[in-house]
């Protein structure tokens, strides 16, 4: 079958045209368009997303990128109109008034085609992008239950344990700031720009500890990272950044060399934590398989840190991660997400669908 799908949680406008096939124990997805219209440059000189102004855009970018992913299709309106069987969209967690673009007019496009609807989760549609991602590139992507998903970006950090594929419970999140967003807090305190994670990536790949005085001995904390449990904590580090950039700057000691350090250690700290929780969870239910996703899940050392720890404490356990491109948010994981919901029962008439800011995974 195929979907139509469309993603406005936040400050991306994504539509994505997917041809799903498959049950639950055999999903195949191909990919016919998945555009994404990006509002960062828009939202760079605010340090974040401005809901209002995010809702706005998407108002004028929406149509401008269903046609983008009509032509990427090769698909005319006609053949949409006949070929398009169900319509999914992000109904929820995100900011409202970018929800509501997205709902309102995905309820239009089920109204005026006839076509059913199927209500998504975004957090759902972040945890299927792995098996999205594998039908895409064809590599071998078997996946054994139980198995452990740590979702990270810059609204949420959370730990999942799946019994299957559709058996999903919330083990650990974060009592504060997502990772995501203690590196958008930190980049800011360090005049890097927004979004947060990129530059603070790039800034560390440049760190060598020979640009340091050996008697500079500054080593950021890691936060709860021996708690007995699965959650998270990120605004201790990004208040450590603080005042630690306040101090350096007071005894004039804050330069370009130290700034490097700062990301590159503020980096390491963040990916200890989430890797340190995600393979404690995964040894305690005895895991066969490792997922990662969500925006954050595009850094490159959080990627190695968790196949190294992965290879190093789980042998028995396969580790994977999505394609860069199903990282961030993009309609063609909501697509996947929707045919799961699908399968289940789970379409209902444009009339009973709305958007639902505070959505959480059993909602």
């Amino acid at each position: 079958m195929k979907i139509l799908a469309i993603e406005t949680s936040c400050d991306d406008t994504s539509i994505a045209i997917v041809d799903c096939q498959g049950d639950l124990n055999n999903l195949q997805f191909t990919v016919l368009s998945n555009v994404i219209s990006s509002q960062i440059k828009i939202h760079q000189k605010f340090g974040g997303v401005v809901p209002n102004l995010a809702s706005r855009e998407h108002a004028k970018n929406i149509l401008p990128v269903l046609e983008s992913a009509r032509r990427q299709a090769k698909m005319s309106y006609q053949q949409i109109a006949r070929e398009i069987d169900l319509i999914a969209v992000t109904i929820g967690p995100g900011l409202i008034p970018s929800l509501l673009i997205g709902v309102n007019f995905a309820r239009s496009l089920s109204y005026f085609l006839n076509k059913p609807m199927v209500e998504v989760n975004h957090l759902a549609g972040h945890l299927y992008s792995c098996w999205l991602s594998a039908s895409q590139k064809n590599y071998h992507f078997k996946v054994e239950f139980p198995l452990v998903t740590l979702l990270v970006s810059g609204g949420h950090t959370q730990l999942y344990y799946l019994k299957n594929i559709t058996d999903i419970q919330l083990m650990g999140e974060t009592r504060d700031d997502a990772s995501g967003e203690c590196f958008d807090k930190i980049a800011k305190i360090l005049n890097l720009g927004y979004p947060g994670g990129p530059e603070i990536a790039k800034q560390a790949s440049q760190f060598k500890s020979s640009m340091l005085n050996s008697k500079f001995q500054v080593r950021l904390p890691r936060p709860m990272i021996n708690s007995n449990d699965y959650d998270f904590s990120f605004a201790g580090l990004k208040t450590a950044v603080l005042y630690l950039v306040e101090k350096l700057k007071k005894q004039k000691l804050y330069n370009a060399s130290i700034k490097k350090y700062i990301c590159f250690d503020a980096q390491e700290a963040v990916c200890e934590v989430l890797t340190y929780k995600t393979i404690k969870l995964a040894k305690d239910v005895k895991a066969k398989t490792i997922l990662i996703s969500g925006g954050v899940s595009a850094n490159q050392r959080l990627r190695q840190m968790l196949k190294e720890k992965t290879e190093q404490k789980l042998p028995q356990a396969a580790f994977y991660a999505p394609e860069m491109n199903f990282c961030t948010d993009n309609a063609a994981m909501i697509a996947s997400a929707g045919y799961i919901n699908f399968l289940e029962g789970k379409t209902t008439n444009w009339k009973k669908v709305d958007a639902k800011p505070n959505l959480r995974i059993h909602d």
